[in-house]
């Protein structure tokens, strides 16, 4: 018996800095002023210009850094007309499009959906997903929530100095807690 009570005590005190670490996120401090983000502008990065899958502009509105990783907000410019993202997961984020201009095409575990300016869709954590767009331009505001590290994925894909191929594009997918699971999407 005291051999038990031994152990669970050990046990206890192991798992208490674990506990701590799990607290500490709601304890840091959180942007306390509001800030204004000007239309075409990113607020850390400026136009960060994709490689690899597309190359659209990505503009930052609100980081992770700013909400503790709570939340993310891009707005992306779409330039790359039958091009979008391979099909892919995100473990542990949930992701909303709202389509401010053009049509794309959205894959969404077995369901495919068409967006046009005005529509939002809900892509749930753990749920295969891609997208295309198909008009010859576009623009969408993309919501991370949490904020995950979708922002150093793109930051890491405007930052390559050559055209990645697929297993350089998967690879990076992987650096940024995103698994590729398809092809990307074609337009009809």
């Amino acid at each position: 018996m005291k051999r038990n009570k031994f152990i669970a005590s050990i046990l206890t005190v192991m798992s208490a800095p674990l506990f701590a670490l799990s607290q500490l996120k709601d304890k840091l401090p959180r942007q306390k002023k509001g800030f204004k983000i000007l239309a075409g502008e990113g607020r850390i990065h400026g136009h960060i210009k994709l490689k690899g899958v597309n190359s659209n502009i990505l503009d930052v509105k609100v980081s992770g850094s700013d909400t503790n990783g709570e939340l993310a907000i891009f707005e992306q410019t779409s330039l790359s007309q039958g091009k979008g993202t391979p099909l892919h997961i995100h473990n542990a984020q949930d992701e909303i499009f709202y389509v401010i201009q053009g049509a794309y095409k959205f894959k969404v575990g077995d369901e495919i959906y068409n967006l046009t300016t005005g529509d939002s869709i809900f892509l749930p954590r753990q749920v295969a997903h891609a997208w295309t767009q198909v008009s010859e331009k576009g623009k969408m505001t993309v919501i991370m929530q949490p904020a995950g590290k979708l922002e150093n994925f793109f930051v890491t894909m405007a930052s390559l100095n050559h055209e990645p191929s697929q297993q350089e594009i998967a690879k990076i997918f992987a650096d940024n807690d995103m698994q590729v699971v398809g092809p990307p999407l074609k337009i009809d």
